[in-house]
């Protein structure tokens, strides 16, 4: 299950910013909705693989 989390800000810079500091991955970018008010979205960064030697197995 994905995440989503939101942020209002009063610039769409601010809005991008508060998604940036928390390390989110912005899945909307900030856009108006009302007056002066910018609303963007984003989700969690997804967790690194782990990078090593694959093992391969035969088919014989």
């Amino acid at each position: 299950m994905t995440i989503r989390l939101s942020a209002q800000a009063d610039t769409r810079e601010e809005g991008l910013e508060q998604l940036v500091r928390l390390d989110l991955v912005p899945v909307m970018l900030p856009a108006q909705i009302s007056g002066d008010r910018w609303m963007a979205r984003a989700v969690s960064r997804p967790a690194a693989r782990p990078q090593g030697p694959r093992e391969v197995q035969s088919a014989g």
